[in-house]
């Protein structure tokens, strides 16, 4: 019999992008609701979202607005994560993260349910959902980790605008207006709002996403490099991304190149092992030209993974090709999916 207790949502930052597919996913029912309070910024507060037949109007997010709350989705920014999530936690809320605030911390589970659900069952109050570029990725790794093993992960990613949020969406629409109509570009949010310098994306291609560090390797890459290690339990994993902003709205590609820990592995071993991996769809057969792009793994939760071929010059290497919808799997469905292996495990 399902577990049929009913359960108090919160979620913080319920009218941005994120929030609202959060709430589309909870409307499929993963588990029941009893309350559903929606939080934001004073800004958005007074605003009516309909949720299950219901107008729920939304409240400003407070120290105290989670009396009586079981789950927490937090999605409004690292600050407000920092500042409200500990208060969540001692209303004795468990808190879901959306944002990088707690992902490093030794305390914090960093999960993706097909890779380490189990990681869960050591939380301290806040489970942390991992950057939207490291989400796909991993769950395209798992299989052939567990396989075959992994000593080295080598990923360029071409990421869509929609990862920085709407500001950027709407500068990429805007740009290409402009481009079209033979005016100058106006640039003011990529490839990073607060930084220095700002570049068009229309028609371009910015390798930089989020602010470079002293190593010469940007704030993105690093989360990727180091959230990989951590999920995955693999510490001393070689792994090197390059990140690149593409005048693309949603869902991110990445180009992964792998050394397995054995030799000999054919092709067809290598498709096999991935098409039985959790939440992975395998579209690929170069005769019909057949693998995924964002545009048609967009609104779908799974990760799809094409392109796949041997590397012709090292016997353990492969390469592979690996598309999800940053705002769902990368974001939105990936936070819902931790929700319900708490409720499912008992753990809430």
């Amino acid at each position: 019999m399902s577990n049929m207790k009913k359960y108090n949502v919160a979620i913080v930052g319920a009218t941005g992008a994120v929030g609202q597919k959060i709430l589309q996913y909870l409307e499929e029912k993963p588990f029941e609701i009893d309350e559903l309070r929606l939080l934001s910024s004073k800004r958005s507060a007074g605003n009516v979202v309909s949720f299950a037949g219901k107008d729920v109007t939304v409240q400003e997010a407070t120290a105290d607005s989670f009396e009586n709350i079981d789950i927490a989705f937090f999605s409004a920014g690292g600050s407000i994560s920092e500042k409200l999530a500990p208060e969540a936690v001692k209303h004795g809320a468990i808190v879901v993260d959306n944002t990088s605030a707690f992902r490093m911390d030794e305390d914090v589970p960093l999960i993706v349910p097909e890779v380490n659900e189990d990681d869960l069952q050591h939380h301290k109050g806040i489970i942390a959902n991992p950057n939207c570029s490291t989400i796909q990725m991993v769950v395209a790794l798992k299989p052939i980790q567990e396989t075959f093993g992994l000593k080295r992960v080598i990923v360029s990613t071409y990421q869509a605008v929609s990862g920085a949020g709407l500001a950027a969406q709407e500068e990429l629409t805007n740009q290409t207006q402009q481009y079209l109509n033979g005016e100058e570009m106006e640039a003011n949010v990529l490839p990073v709002g607060s930084d220095k310098k700002h570049y068009p994306i229309a028609f371009n291609a910015l390798p930089q996403i989020d602010m470079f560090e002293e190593n010469g390797f940007t704030k993105e890459e690093l989360k990727m490099m180091n959230e990989t290690k951590k999920i995955m339990h693999e510490p001393n994993l070689s792994i090197a991304a390059t990140c690149v902003r593409l005048p693309v709205v949603n869902s991110h590609s990445e180009s992964v190149f792998v050394e397995l820990g054995q030799d000999g592995v054919s092709v067809d071993a290598f498709k096999d092992t991935i098409s039985t991996g959790e939440g992975i769809v395998l579209e690929d057969d170069p005769s019909t030209q057949t693998y995924p792009t964002p545009l048609s793994a967009e609104e779908k939760k799974d990760v799809f993974v094409g392109r796949i071929r041997k590397d012709l010059d090292s016997d353990n290497g492969f390469h592979l090709w690996v598309v999800s919808d940053n705002l769902v799997k990368g974001a939105a469905w990936n936070t819902v999916q931790i929700a319900t292996s708490l409720v499912k495990n008992n753990l809430v």
